[in-house]
């Protein structure tokens, strides 16, 4: 792990650290799976930023003013968000064109998630598709 990320990590409160890290970890996952390249990861204002190289960059964060949620952060200037709440607008939480908010105490909806996540690392290849390929017939 980079270490600014390291760093950061220990500073979220326990509760928090392994929900990230298990973002972290799909992330990692998801590259892997799909041989997308190596994974960057850095501090993007002040937040832990996974990029590869076909994809848009994805952040991830927990806010003191906001205790009972942690996030997944996308470039507002994609359609990201947008076909995301396209696809799951009845199961994700979504702020503006840029967040999908997670509670902490409820379970991951990992499928979604998993498949956003697809979506935001493979956006610069599929970028000019309706839904950005997805059909919301094939949506669990």
């Amino acid at each position: 792990m980079d270490r600014a990320v390291q760093t950061r990590f220990n500073d979220y409160p326990p509760t928090v650290q392994p929900l990230l890290e298990n973002l972290r970890a799909l992330i990692y996952q998801i590259a892997e799976e799909y041989a997308l390249g190596e994974v960057e990861e850095t501090l993007k204002w002040g937040e832990p930023s996974y990029t590869v190289t076909a994809g848009s960059p994805v952040r991830i964060d927990w806010k003191l003013k906001t205790p009972h949620h942690y996030y997944l952060f996308f470039n507002c200037q994609t359609k990201l968000v947008d076909t995301f709440r396209e696809l799951y607008g009845e199961s994700l939480v979504f702020q503006g064109n840029r967040a999908i908010v997670l509670s902490l105490s409820e379970p991951l909806p990992e499928q979604a998630i998993r498949h956003c996540l697809q979506l935001a690392m493979t956006y610069h290849k599929i970028k000019h598709q309706p839904l950005l390929g997805a059909s919301p017939s094939t949506v669990i």
